[in-house]
């Protein structure tokens, strides 16, 4: 029966231990479930893309092109009366004697026969159909000089893309900084809840020492409630940090994507020393700025405006570009006018040469050196606020460390100050005031302790992160 009970309890201690999460777990799973964070991935993957689209500009683009018409009305090239002369040479006769009748406006011979099939072969021949035109083609287009705006496009999208991943990687902090931040929120409510315990169990024990005491009639009523008083404030408190408990719990599985109904085990939430130690913090602010994924990106962005720039004064300058094409028409004039399919081919280039726009171009650029100077601007303005934002968590990284030692100064102090107010009263020379007194300052002490611990691991961090050195 021993061993059965010492196997169950060996498989219980190592399944909690197997269910234990790390912050590196938890991690982990936020910066895989975030769904912000799969949006940034999308960005990268989008920015890819346009990249790419900028690419092809410097290659030759191929397009086909057709087109049908139907027209109401066929082509003619001269008007009747235009081919109906006034006479006719007539080769039997060698002479000019075919006329054109006033009434009927038909020419007849000398004889009176009409000769309009001769007249009107004229016109047919000049006639042309054209109700149903066919016209298709393929167009090469092979850019040359383009004012260096296609140079321009790709390093802007080259740009987007590197702060895409900047800024996912940016994202990726703060969803670090919000998981740490809830983790030790855990660890600090846990240790909460223990040191709540001991305190219910110490006013509990006073309680029920002053019970006995009032018994045997060497105290009162009055100081009984007021210890009952404690107990019931206790109990309140533990409720409270326990609640308070699930709930961070609760957000901590949110933040990792995992269910809420779940709660999940921390590996640190156990231990009754962090062991904090004061980090190296001395701060090289020229390998801060190359390491901030923000001030990065937002140098990047300022490369962006100066190839806006350029692209605003590419419209001012030539542009050249070789095109070539392979085109069909239904009717076609290449062999006499035939309704059938002709094939022919073209090559040649275009020049835009920008000659006069009353000034909308060159204020275009204008405008856009503007922009590009006002982002230069605000680049050394973040600059000076990174530098004041990490000596900032510098100095309050330092002093939560030095508000830790002195916490944990006062917590020996008030262990010592509860043992002798427990003696004191169990030997009579100290009320029962006192040792509420004691306790209070006992609990005090410990919770400052507890959060001055998790301060500090906070406070260094969100230095790691000013400083670009949070890794995960």
């Amino acid at each position: 029966m021993k061993r059965i009970f010492s196997l169950l309890l060996i498989c219980t201690l190592t399944l909690s231990m197997s269910s234990q999460v790390t912050l590196d777990s938890c991690r982990h799973m936020a910066l895989r479930n975030n769904k912000q964070m799969t949006v940034e991935q999308l960005k990268i993957e989008q920015a890819g893309y346009q990249r790419n689209q900028a690419q092809a500009a410097y290659k030759p683009s191929i397009d086909f092109v057709g087109t049908y018409l139907h027209m109401g009305r066929e082509v003619s090239l001269v008007d009747i009366n235009d081919i109906t002369p006034t006479q006719f040479f007539n080769p039997a006769t060698g002479n000019y004697d075919f006329v054109i009748d006033a009434a009927t406006g038909i020419g007849i011979s000398v004889d009176g026969s009409h000769v309009s099939a001769v007249t009107q072969k004229v016109k047919d021949a000049l006639t042309f159909d054209t109700h149903n035109i066919f016209a298709a083609g393929i167009l090469v287009t092979q850019p040359i000089y383009m004012g260096g705006k296609i140079k321009a496009l790709n390093q802007i999208t080259k740009y987007a893309e590197q702060i895409a991943q900047l800024l996912h990687d940016r994202k990726a902090e703060e969803v670090i900084c919000d998981v740490d931040q809830a983790y030790w929120l855990v660890v600090s409510l846990k240790s909460k809840e223990r040191l709540a315990e001991s305190y219910l169990e110490l006013v509990t024990n006073l309680d029920n020492d002053v019970k006995k005491m009032l018994e045997q009639g060497v105290t009162t009523q009055s100081t009984l409630l007021s210890v009952d008083v404690k107990v019931n404030e206790a109990n309140i408190a533990l409720t409270k940090v326990r609640n308070g408990l699930v709930l961070a719990r609760m957000a901590l599985a949110q933040l990792c994507g995992e269910p809420l109904d779940e709660p999940m085990v921390l590996a640190d939430e156990d231990r009754s020393d962090l062991e904090v130690a004061l980090h190296p913090t001395v701060v090289d602010m020229s390998q801060v700025y190359d390491r901030r994924n923000d001030y990065n990106a937002l140098e990047l962005g300022v490369r962006i405006f100066d190839e806006k720039a350029k692209v605003a004064r590419s419209e001012m300058l030539p542009t050249i570009a070789a095109v070539g094409s392979v085109f069909t028409s239904n009717p076609h004039v290449y062999n006499g006018f035939k309704n059938e399919f002709g094939f022919n081919y073209a090559i040649g280039a275009v020049v835009r040469i920008p000659l006069w726009h009353w000034g909308g171009l060159s204020n275009k650029y204008k405008a856009a050196l503007v922009d590009s100077k006002i982002k230069h601007l605000e680049m050394e303005q973040t600059r000076e606020l990174i530098e004041l934002q990490v000596t900032q968590a510098n100095f309050k990284y330092q002093e939560a460390y030095k508000t830790y030692e002195m916490t944990k100064a006062n917590l020996t102090k008030a262990d010592e100050n509860l043992r002798v107010a427990q003696l004191g009263f169990r030997e009579g020379m100290a009320t029962s005031d006192d040792v509420l007194a004691a306790q209070t300052a006992w609990l005090m002490a410990h919770s400052e302790k507890i959060d001055a611990e998790i301060e500090v691991m906070m406070c260094h961090v969100y230095l790691s992160k000013v400083t670009g050195n949070l890794n995960y």
